[in-house]
C-alpha cells in the first residue's frame, strides 16, 4: 500500500511539474499576434526585399557586380545621339538605356551589399518580406521599363548607329587613301 501511494504521489507530482509552464502563463496577457491581420514591426535596417526605382538608374552595373550571388541580371545600350533620356532625381544624366534589369529573389542571400554602391541610390531594401510563390520564376523581378519589343528597338537603333559610323570611317579612310594616291601620283 506504501508502494501504491508513493506511485501515486510520484505521478501526480510529476504532472504538476508538467504543467508548471502552462500554469504560468495561465495569467498572463497573450502574445500571439493574428498573422496576417496584426504584423510585428520590422527593425528600422531589417533587409527584405529588393526595389529598384527604374527611373533613376544610369545602368552602372555596380549592383550587379557588387552581388556575391549574381542574381542580379543588368543589360544596358547606349543612346544614339539625339536622344534625350532625361536626368536622374538627384541630377545624374543617362547616357544609357536600361533594356533588361532582373533580380533573381529566390538566389538573393539580402546581404545588402548591392545597395551601397549604387551611385543614384535606386535600388533599396523594402520592408516587404512575404513572396512565397508556388512557381520559382514568379520570384524573377523584373524592373526595367522597357517592354521587350521597345528593347529591341533600341538595340537595333544603336546598331544601325554602329553601322553607319563604321561605313562613314570606310569612307573617310577610302577617300583619305586616294587623296594620298593623288598626292604620290602627282609628285612622280
Amino acid at each position: 500500500m506504501k508502494e501504491y501511494l508513493k506511485n501515486t504521489w510520484l505521478g501526480i507530482y510529476t504532472i504538476l511539474v508538467g504543467m508548471r509552464v502552462t500554469l504560468r502563463h495561465l495569467f498572463k496577457p497573450k502574445v500571439t499576434i493574428q498573422y496576417p491581420d496584426e504584423r510585428l514591426e520590422l527593425p528600422e535596417r531589417a533587409r527584405n526585399r529588393l526595389y529598384v526605382n527604374i527611373d533613376d538608374c544610369i545602368g552602372c552595373d555596380q549592383c550587379a557586380r557588387a552581388c556575391p550571388v549574381d542574381c542580379i541580371e543588368i543589360e544596358t545600350v547606349k543612346a544614339v545621339p539625339g536622344e534625350d533620356l532625361g536626368v536622374t532625381s538627384n541630377g545624374k544624366r543617362k547616357a544609357l538605356w536600361v533594356t533588361k534589369f532582373d533580380i533573381d529573389i529566390a538566389k538573393c542571400c539580402y546581404c545588402s551589399l548591392c545597395v551601397w554602391p549604387c551611385p543614384t541610390e535606386c535600388i533599396w531594401m523594402t520592408d516587404v518580406y512575404e513572396y512565397s510563390e508556388y512557381n520559382r520564376e514568379n520570384l524573377i523581378y523584373h524592373f526595367s521599363n522597357l517592354s521587350p519589343e521597345e528593347a529591341e528597338q533600341k538595340k537595333l537603333n544603336y546598331q544601325k548607329f554602329e553601322d553607319e559610323k563604321a561605313r562613314q570611317k570606310a569612307f573617310a579612310q577610302q577617300a583619305s587613301a586616294q587623296q594620298v594616291n593623288k598626292e604620290s601620283g602627282t609628285q612622280n
